[in-house]
């Protein structure tokens, strides 16, 4: 099969970041789906998997963590879906990726894509709608009634776009974004975010706002950068969680005297682990795709392109790089020949 791959980790700006591969057709394992890739979308997760080191792959390394397509085959255990499906999902980081023609999902962290969301609408959605649900009603705790001010740092990026929407929508939380353009303010307010501030003045806006404490804080990037004003702005027993490595350590003692929770999402440790409860994504993805065949979700697709080459996944990585996307990047593979 065609795929666009890596053997060494390069700057998305050299001439040689990707190469064109062929590979052997994947065959699915028992309770695999093979599916055929018709869009894939980016997320910083794709570049700093690629990100510049030493390393060099023995055979060219598939990325890509978001897709939807169609089901081609399927593993001899597979009771969920069948030959003919169109599925989304995020895909397992420790499996190759959605950058090619076939790929391989384990059927339990697929579902069906929502029917209302063309391909390249719906996949725009798959990892960060994971993610976002993963931490407002599995770390933090958040449910239909709950109550409060929740904070979510980073409100027009992929993941932000869609936790506005969740929380806006399946919360009865005040939902207050951080953004620092004009174009990515009217993004988090057009999500349905109530309030948005600067994270360049995160403290200052807040105040002006008649804001002094927040129930719970989703940062979804630069977790060091604003770790104390996280620290203090959280209320008692209230709940932070993070997505954003760092590569200073946290200092967890600020938060000592307020009892407050601390905790961090990684939406591909159920797949990484293989943990019991992993078809909890399926259902996740499906309530995910209910929720936008009704309207209450939206895609946030803002930017395509037209079609999979070496040149324009690196083009797509050096725009995720920059830190100035609103919304999601997706890329077109239904002319990608096997």
């Amino acid at each position: 099969m065609k795929a666009i791959a890596l053997t060494h980790y390069l700057p998305s700006d050299h001439p040689h970041c990707f190469i064109e591969a062929n590979l052997p057709d994947p065959t699915p394992g028992p309770r695999d789906l093979l599916v055929k890739v018709t869009a894939t979308s980016i997320n910083p997760v794709d570049t700093k998997v690629r990100a510049p080191k030493a390393k060099v792959e023995a055979s060219p390394r598939v990325l890509g963590w978001d897709a939807v397509g169609e089901v081609v085959a399927v593993g001899s255990e597979v009771s969920l879906f069948k030959a003919g499906d169109r599925v989304w999902y995020a895909g397992d980081i420790s499996r190759p990726g959605s950058n090619s023609a076939l790929q391989l999902v384990d059927e339990r962290i697929a579902a069906l894509a929502p029917t209302s969301l063309t391909d390249l609408e719906a996949a725009a959605l798959p990892l960060t709608a994971i993610t976002a649900w993963e931490t407002l009603f599995e770390r933090i705790g958040l449910r239909r009634e709950s109550t409060g001010k929740l904070l979510i740092i980073g409100g027009a990026g992929g993941v932000g776009s869609i936790a506005i929407q969740l929380a806006r929508q399946l919360t009865n939380m005040e939902v207050i974004a951080t953004a620092s353009r004009p174009e990515s303010r009217e993004w988090c307010l057009a999500m349905g975010a109530h309030q948005v501030v600067s994270h360049h003045k995160l403290q200052a806006e807040l105040t002006a706002l008649g804001i002094t404490q927040l129930d719970a804080i989703f940062c979804t990037n630069a977790t060091e950068q604003h770790w104390d004003a996280m620290a203090s702005l959280i209320r008692p027993f209230g709940h932070i969680c993070t997505i954003a490595e760092s590569s200073e350590p946290w200092d967890l003692s600020l938060l000592k005297s307020k009892s407050a929770t601390f905790s961090q999402e990684f939406m591909f440790t159920r797949s990484l682990f293989q943990t019991p409860d992993m078809i909890e994504q399926h259902k996740l993805l499906g309530q995910v795709a209910s929720l936008i065949d009704q309207g209450v979700l939206k895609s946030t697709l803002t930017r395509t392109l037209s079609e999979l080459t070496p040149v324009t996944l690196a083009q797509a990585h050096a725009e995720v790089e920059a830190g100035r996307m609103v919304g999601k990047l997706v890329i077109d593979m239904s002319r990608f020949a096997n």
